[in-house]
């Protein structure tokens, strides 16, 4: 894979698109609408003003905002000049920002609708500007302040292109160095195993948050793909059924979450016509059955591809094509085989592979293995085996016929509405409040999310705090999906002999009956 159409890094996929059809709609924001020519040239002259600015090659840019248009605009400047892509989380709390913004060191701060005031309050050493997406003085004309002809850059497909944090289970979330190597394997795994069903013609919508390896990679994917892609700031389910049934989009990528509930709104409103949605792809977190099957009469006319990948390896691992979601296949619990160029295996605590059948953890090498950890040596060590195998932290097992099939989390990690929620994380966000003496943090079933987040609190003697004052203290320092939907009190922890936390003997009460441990 070491091309996709003939680019080998990602500054390579405007040009050709511009060239091959410069007036086919690449990106539809509200009202506006940018042609494969304009995203030609508004990255062109992304990347002039970035140079301007004074940013070398290497140096990181930030976003902090919901989707739009020119996200991908910047993207693609950012690749011309080779400097380095921030998308950040903003749905972290002011702190959580700070931590992030201050490891990943960028040198400009792009601040979306909402977020000037955010991005202004942040302490960043080293940054030369803040700039508004959105004013008569921001972007834009920032952007056309500069001449649009080709930017002549060297960018190597090993240089860094993306940099995606993901949630940190003690201290700060690790940033993944995301290569143009690492993406351009993406778009060849998922175009070349049929995934998507993205191309020239194909209308998509990215409704997924930037900072997530899914939300910018599909939008990745349908641009170097020619399609046309209908940007919606956030998830909002009416938004996305009415963006559906205008613009006649054919091809999607939805998290299991949002599947649910665009589904209960269809059963709800049968009127609605979805017929024009050929692809459904899904992924990022479990999906159950029921609704998997529910979803796909609602969505009679599609396709149905289940994706499972990591940020740390370029969303690839495996697919479950449409053949296999016949229910008679028996194979809608598996999250399919592994994508061609990777290599899988499921492994033991040294790395060795494990017998079929045997759970083990699933590890990986391949094209789409991160560079590492940003400015994180030890972290990066600790996720790889010495011969190059990643692992995922994700526990799971393969059939007779190499299916794989996810069964737990080797790592404590909740994943709630395909959100990443890390225990250590929330219980520091807890520990602080007068009446806590200790707490846990663990993932139990939900319908909705797949798992919520439940914090097990042992009270301080002689107190007695209410699930409302523990949710509301924690609210004050961690970003609002990551707070406990619920707050049980127990009279201890149930602990190991060097003081561990027995976090399965915790889960098991809300989990016994379940076909598997995950949402």
């Amino acid at each position: 894979m070491d091309s996709f159409q003939g680019c080998t890094t990602l500054a390579g996929l405007a040009p050709l698109h511009a060239r091959e059809r410069p007036t086919s709609v690449a990106l539809r924001f509200g009202d506006r609408t940018t042609t494969y020519a304009e995203l030609d040239a508004h990255s062109n002259q992304v990347a002039r003003a970035l140079a301007a600015q004074g940013l070398r090659q290497g140096d990181r840019v930030a976003y902090l905002g919901k989707n739009s248009d020119h996200y991908f605009e910047l993207m693609f400047g950012c690749a011309k000049a080779n400097m380095i892509f921030v998308p950040v989380n903003w749905r972290l709390a002011g702190p959580e920002l700070s931590g992030i913004l201050g490891d990943a060191d960028p040198r400009i701060l792009f601040a979306g609708p909402g977020f000037e005031a955010a991005a202004a309050a942040l302490d960043i050493p080293g940054l030369v500007a803040r700039l508004p997406m959105a004013g008569a003085t921001g972007y834009a004309a920032w952007r056309d302040a500069q001449s649009a002809d080709p930017v002549n850059t060297p960018v190597d497909p090993a240089d860094t292109a993306l940099i995606l944090y993901t949630s940190g289970t003690t201290g700060l979330p690790k940033g993944v160095e995301l290569t143009h190597a690492n993406m351009i394997a993406l778009l060849a795994s998922y175009t070349g195993s049929g995934v998507t069903g993205m191309g020239p013609g194909e209308r998509c919508i990215v409704c997924l948050p930037p900072y997530h390896v899914a939300g910018t990679g599909v939008g990745l994917m349908g641009l170097a793909t020619g399609s046309s892609i209908t940007v919606l700031e956030e998830v909002n389910v009416a938004q996305i059924i009415e963006t559906i049934v205008r613009d006649r989009i054919s091809s999607l990528l939805l998290v299991p979450a949002v599947i649910l509930m665009v589904t209960q709104h269809c059963e709800a409103n049968p009127v609605v016509d979805l017929s024009s949605v050929r692809n459904l792809a899904y992924g990022a977190s479990p999906i159950a059955e029921d609704v998997l099957t529910r979803a796909m009469r609602v969505f009679a006319n599609a396709r149905f591809c289940q994706v499972y990948g990591s940020t740390e390896g370029s969303a690839i691992a495996t697919f479950l094509p449409p053949a296999d979601h016949d229910p008679a296949r028996g194979k809608l619990r598996s999250c399919g085989k592994v994508h061609a160029g990777t290599e899988l295996r499921i492994a033991d605590a040294d790395g060795t592979a494990v017998p079929t059948g045997q759970v083990g953890e699933i590890v990986l090498r391949g094209p789409g293995v991160m560079k590492g950890y940003w400015r994180n040596p030890d972290a990066t060590r600790a996720t790889f085996f010495p011969d190059g195998w990643m692992r995922t932290g994700d526990a799971a097992y393969l059939d007779a016929e190499g299916f794989v099939y996810i069964y737990d989390r080797v790592k404590d990690m909740i994943v709630s509405g395909a959100e990443n929620v890390y225990p250590a994380e929330v219980e520091n966000a807890i520990f602080g409040h007068p009446a806590v003496a200790d707490v846990a943090v663990i993932g139990v079933p939900d319908p909705r999310w797949g798992e919520a987040v439940k914090a097990i609190v042992v009270p301080k003697a002689g107190m007695a705090p209410n699930a409302e004052e523990i949710i509301g203290y924690a609210r004050e320092r961690i970003a609002g999906y990551k707070l406990p939907k619920s707050v049980d009190f127990v009279d201890a922890l149930p602990r190991n002999p060097t003081g561990k936390v027995l976090r399965r003997e915790l889960r098991e009460p809300y989990w016994r009956g379940q076909t598997r441990r995950v949402g």
